[in-house]
């Protein structure tokens, strides 16, 4: 349920529309900036579509003007979007007791979208299967786990869901697990933590590191990220956190952890929510999502009184009831999240985690799906960054990362040997 993926476990944090007669404020593409995006691979390292595969029936073939997501392969194309990590996101509540289950319910959803359309899309797994999916002008689907729950304490799942193509895991997701510690619930007496990770945390680090997997610190802990960057053989990526200076939500990067993820070689790649990338949003979204929450709840007591099921339909219509009291901040709030990665972690540390249909319609002004990627490389190029550095941004880092962690696997399975 998307409602719950946008938000910590304590509150819902949510958005809307713009208010009536607001005019954005965000570039206009220019030819040289619709140049620098064509030439790009444009990689984006977390979009939840595979909940819309599974929950909602949605085919990513889609052409209905009216759906609302975020990602679509006509959409995709737009943007030049070439490469997406969906996200294999087990909710923790619902699905207790069958997480494997449903993350390979998940994953399956995945082959089958790229089953149906494969003159557009393809399943990826490597920087290789990346590149030769951009020369064949096709979106290149890659699966990462969002939460380590998914493996069930299973080093053995772990290992399967290599094989199955995973090629990231975030090690939390907004709950605590057995071995990582969360930002979503680090506060919470009731929950038992670790000071960080376990032992058996820091062995599926390295295990990850041994397979070839892209270790995730999105989510964590303070004390957890520290923890990975101080175990971790190979570079890591932030798959979709901001910058905490800016807007100071737990998920997001300190200057200090954007400095450590830079001296690790990895890359933080930029959320999109806009209670990531604007502190007024985020603190006007507080009482609201609240509010929202209240709301939801009551009316679930409410229908599992009656013995009816919840449908998610409902529950979707009370949350953008009280969305649309907050507007949307400017687009410019995202793109000041780029230049300060820049500026304290440096431009190969950069790169597009957009959190696309796991935020809904809460993304700035401007960011309205998968076909407005272009923006980004115009506001880039306004405030003086170079074509290159704009690649980089784009997809390059991702992919120097994601040939770095390949190497270390090598040479951590040669030693094995």
């Amino acid at each position: 349920m998307i409602r719950l993926k946008t938000c910590s476990l304590c509150c819902a944090l949510l958005a809307s529309p713009l208010v009536s007669g607001q005019s954005p404020l965000q570039p206009q593409i220019s030819a040289n900036a619709r140049a620098i995006q064509d030439s790009a691979i444009v990689i984006d390292t977390h979009a939840d579509t595979p909940q819309r595969f599974l929950d909602e029936n949605y085919d990513i073939g889609s052409t209905d003007p009216n759906d609302k997501g975020h990602i679509s392969l006509d959409k995709a194309r737009r943007g030049n979007l070439g490469a997406e990590f969906f996200s294999i996101w087990v909710e923790p509540e619902t699905n207790k007791g069958h997480y494997a289950q449903h993350t390979l319910d998940l994953i399956d959803s995945v082959y089958e979208q790229a089953a149906h359309h494969p003159d557009r899309m393809m399943m990826a797994f490597s920087p290789a299967d990346i590149e030769r999916a951009h020369k064949e002008h096709k979106l290149a689907a890659l699966m990462g786990i969002e939460g380590g729950h998914s493996i069930e304490n299973d080093i053995h799942l772990l290992r399967d869901y290599y094989r199955l193509g995973v090629r990231y895991m975030t090690l939390s997701w907004s709950n605590t697990n057995e071995w990582a510690d969360s930002s979503g619930d680090i506060d919470d007496p009731k929950v038992q933590h670790h000071n960080g990770l376990t032992d058996f945390g820091k062995q599926v680090v390295l295990e990850m590191n041994r397979l070839g997997m892209i270790v995730d610190i999105s989510h964590v802990a303070d004390k957890t990220f520290w923890d990975t960057i101080a175990i971790t053989k190979a570079p890591v990526i932030a798959s979709h956190s901001s910058a905490r200076a800016l807007t100071n939500a737990p998920r997001n990067m300190t200057d200090d952890m954007l400095r450590a993820v830079a001296k690790n070689g990895g890359v933080v790649d930029v959320n999109f929510y806009s209670g990531f990338v604007d502190e007024d949003y985020r603190k006007a979204s507080e009482p609201i999502g609240k509010q929202a929450a209240e709301a939801v709840k009551a009316y679930e007591d409410k229908m599992k009184a009656e013995g009816k099921p919840v449908p998610y339909t409902e529950i979707d219509r009370i949350e953008h009831e009280y969305a649309e009291k907050i507007p949307r901040p400017p687009f410019k709030s995202l793109i000041d999240h780029f230049d300060h990665i820049a500026k304290v972690a440096g431009v190969d540390h950069i790169g597009l985690g957009s959190d696309f249909d796991g935020v809904s319609g809460q993304t700035p002004q401007g960011m309205d799906s998968a076909a407005d990627l272009p923006k980004i490389t115009q506001a880039l190029l306004d405030r003086g960054y170079s074509a290159d550095d704009i690649k980089k941004i784009l997809g390059g880092n991702v992919l120097r990362v994601f040939r770095q962690v390949e190497a270390v696997s090598r040479e951590m399975q040669a030693e094995s040997h």
